[in-house]
Parts: C-alpha cells; sequence; structure tokens
C-alpha cells in the first residue's frame, strides 16, 4: 500500500503525524512531501506527485486536506480540512514565520506575502469546480468535533457524501490516528493493508 500524507500549515513531512503513520502501518509505503507556502508552486507540484506516485490513498490535515480534496481521482481522506485558509484563518497573515517541523530543503523561516494570501484565495474559490460523482465516492471528511481552528464540515457535506465526525481537536494526536483515521484508511482499502 502506498500512502501520500499533505502535512498543515508551517509544517513538513517530518511531522509526528508521518512519524506515527509509518508505525502503525509498517507494510506501508509512505510518502510526505514538504509542501510550497505558495499554493501557486503547491499545488501543481503536489498533483505532479500523485500522477508520478499513483498513491493507494492520500491523507491531508488541515491545510493538506484543503490540498488533498484537489486530488481529483485518488482516494483520500480530508482531515479538518482547511478550505478558507485566506479568508478564515488565524495564521495566513503577513509576516515571517518559523516552520514547525525540520524541511529537507533545512528552510528554518518563511514569509507569508500578500500575494501569497492571494494565490490562496484565487485557488480557494476554484477548489470545488468540477468534482465528478466518482470523486465524490473517492473523497472522505475527518472533522474534529472540538477543532477550535477550521470549522468546514457544513462546506464540506455540500461537495461530498463522507463526512465523518470524531472526538477530536484539530491537530491528530496518536489516539486519534489509532482509533479513527487507521480504522478508515483499512476500511477504505481492505486486503491492500
Amino acid at each position: 500500500m502506498k500512502l501520500i500524507y499533505f502535512h498543515g500549515f508551517g509544517s513538513s513531512g517530518a511531522s509526528g503525524t508521518v512519524e506515527t503513520l509509518r508505525t502503525l502501518l509498517p507494510e506501508a509505503t509512505i510518502i510526505a512531501p514538504d509542501i510550497p507556502v505558495d499554493p501557486v508552486e503547491a499545488l501543481p507540484y503536489l498533483k505532479q506527485l500523485c500522477e508520478t506516485e499513483q498513491p493507494d490513498i492520500i491523507v491531508g490535515t488541515s491545510m493538506g486536506g484543503m490540498y488533498a480534496q484537489q486530488m481529483r481521482g485518488f482516494l483520500r481522506i480530508c482531515v479538518n480540512p482547511a478550505f478558507n485558509m485566506s479568508t478564515s484563518s488565524q495564521v495566513l497573515k503577513t509576516g515571517t514565520y518559523k516552520f514547525h517541523n525540520g524541511r529537507k530543503d533545512n528552510q528554518k523561516e518563511f514569509r507569508i506575502t500578500k500575494d501569497i494570501i492571494q494565490h490562496h484565495n484565487q485557488m480557494e474559490r476554484q477548489q470545488f469546480k468540477g468534482i465528478t460523482p466518482e470523486d465524490q465516492e473517492k473523497c472522505y471528511g475527518l472533522f474534529g468535533i472540538n477543532d477550535p481552528v477550521v470549522h468546514t464540515y457544513d462546506l464540506f457535506k455540500k461537495h461530498y457524501p463522507h463526512a465523518i465526525r470524531f472526538e477530536g481537536e484539530h491537530r491528530l494526536n496518536d489516539k486519534v490516528i489509532r482509533k479513527t483515521l487507521i480504522p478508515l484508511i483499512k476500511e477504505l482499502l481492505g486486503d491492500t493493508v
């Protein structure tokens, strides 16, 4: 089984979630890219990565869930997807920030500019266009009941039938990964896990 994981804003492919997934799915190949900060770079990069790697499933959290939703044709799980980062996010503000985790290019900081926020806004306005009935069946949303950051359950339900609430907050922890995410992956992939 091949899984591609898309991290959240300000994080990297070296997040704790990736390590937990690798521990709990030891037979799986888990690919976890560092996502570029600007969606003008990030979206084409992630689409090309998925086309090249042909994963069995894509899992994305927060900003990564927003990107995962746009990977049409692939089976995907969007965890607390941040569909409206440019308008409702408390983190997407101009300035210089530190990455939460180490990145492959060793960058420690990143800048958010007005252009990057505008690029997010332009992408967000297009992100649900072209969804086919097949795509609707291949996209699952997991939403923490106590998420204080992202509130996109209703927006997801407008476009997709598979929205699941779980006992938890915005960030995934080991318990939620074990009790909610891994069982859903196994249910969706069956014997390939």
